[in-house]
């Protein structure tokens, strides 16, 4: 006989790839039933794909397991579409970058507003604020791809970063607790917490702006007109000392916005 290769020796089984086309099925379903909130369910998902609620629960143990998986399955979609954004403009330019991928997921929150809300507004899939749990991955790849872009962003830029003694005391002891326990969403190894601090208080400037127009909180003409998201990116820009290249970068946000419809 002839002996397997270790390709062949590490192929998934027939139970294997159909408990894993189940998986599949299972999230393709729940995303399909996620608008209509009042219907999502475990027991509406088995329904949907023809089995028993007992059934499902051999592959997802809680619904808060499918929120999970759920969102998991929203976050590569997410990242896969920022990383388009991102590759229209070298890595030569990373204010260009994160211009494309912050204009590209604040459209990808107003077209997908219940994916946005489960993803950030729900503590199951990993968002919540509970700082002795290790973000789930879906939540670490989101976060390490805004991390690349910043830590690059500060290479070429070289924006001013507080000390730790111009933090907030309760801020300082709190991002080093994180990372010492390995919490934080996001981490720059070897460079001061400084460097957190100014990355959270840009993605917070973003953040609440697009969960202002996801929700509604403001009238329509103010988000169709992006005026607040244009001016949260020139606040943004302030802190990250693009100020020089500023003038370039406009027609980078007006072509960006222009793609995004």
């Amino acid at each position: 006989m002839t002996a397997q290769t270790s390709d062949e020796a590490a192929a998934p089984t027939r139970r294997e790839r159909q408990r894993q086309a189940t998986y599949e099925e299972i999230i393709e379903v729940s995303r399909r039933l996620l608008p209509r909130s009042d219907v999502l369910s475990l027991r509406a998902v088995a329904a949907e794909m023809g089995m028993t609620a007992p059934a499902l629960y051999r592959y997802v143990d809680s619904y808060q397991e499918l929120l999970l998986l759920i969102g998991r399955s929203i976050f590569r979609d997410v990242v896969a579409t920022l990383v388009t954004a991102r590759d229209r403009h070298g890595d030569d330019d990373p204010a260009a970058q994160i211009l494309a991928s912050a204009i590209a997921f604040r459209r990808w929150a107003l077209n997908h507003r219940e994916e946005f809300a489960l993803l950030f507004a729900n503590p199951a899939v990993g968002t919540g604020t509970d700082s002795q749990t290790a973000p789930d991955e879906g939540v670490t790849a989101f976060a390490d791809f805004f991390g690349d872009i910043y830590r690059r962003l500060w290479d070429r830029y070289q924006f001013p970063l507080p000390s730790d003694e111009e933090l907030d005391p309760h801020v300082l002891a709190s991002l080093t607790s994180q990372r010492g326990t390995g919490t934080l969403p996001c981490d720059f190894p070897g460079m001061p917490i400084g460097l957190n601090w100014v990355f959270i208080r840009a993605w917070g400037r973003l953040y609440g702006t697009v969960t202002l127009e996801v929700f509604r909180h403001m009238e329509a003409d103010v988000i169709s007109s992006g005026a607040l998201f244009r001016a949260m990116l020139e606040d943004n820009a302030r802190d990250l000392n693009l100020a020089e290249d500023w003038d370039r970068l406009q027609g980078v946000i007006v072509d960006e916005l222009a793609l995004a419809g």
